[in-house]
């Protein structure tokens, strides 16, 4: 009968792990790039970069990092509209869905967020797929996408906003 309990709990699937991770806006070199970092370093919540992060269970994969970003994210009117808390000009308000390996997470500013059911990348994806680009900042951005990638592989609602209580 061990024999039969091993060969079972052998066969079952871990779960996707997944992760919220947050960087620094980007902005251009000079002033902009300079508050953008300090703003980082500082912990502005509000002026900081989120993405998620799925680490497959199978061992042989990278995690993939999933994000939500301006087209342009150093273009300076971007800058602008981040820093103000304005709409993104018409010009520049597309925004890109990124998908990206990593070797391993972020040391810091990466918390766990839970398990998804089922095949976590292939559900990011389809999120993907239907995700509006249209970018406006405080409006539909990487904090929306973040919360809304979250809570189809988890059910976790408005993550960030229980990590922003959480982590001050």
């Amino acid at each position: 009968m061990s024999a039969l309990l091993f060969t079972k709990s052998t066969l079952t699937r871990s779960k996707d792990e997944v992760y919220v991770a947050a960087v620094a806006l980007r902005a251009t070199k000079g002033p902009a790039q300079l508050l953008m970092s300090t703003a980082y370093s500082l912990s502005v919540w509000d002026l900081q970069h989120f993405m998620v992060i799925i680490k497959p269970s199978s061992l042989l994969s990278q995690a993939i990092v999933f994000d939500f970003q301006p087209e342009d994210p150093e273009n300076i009117y971007t800058a602008l509209a981040a820093l103000s808390g304005r709409a993104v000009p018409v010009t520049l308000g597309i925004g890109v869905v990124l998908t990206r390996k990593l070797r391993k997470l972020p040391r810091s500013r990466c918390w766990f967020v839970g398990y998804a059911e089922g095949n976590a990348v292939d559900k990011a994806y389809d999120f993907n797929n239907t995700w509006e680009v249209d970018l406006r900042i405080g409006l539909h951005d990487c904090r929306d996408y973040t919360n809304g990638l979250v809570e189809q592989l988890t059910g976790e609602k408005l993550v960030l906003e229980h990590l922003r209580r959480r982590n001050g």
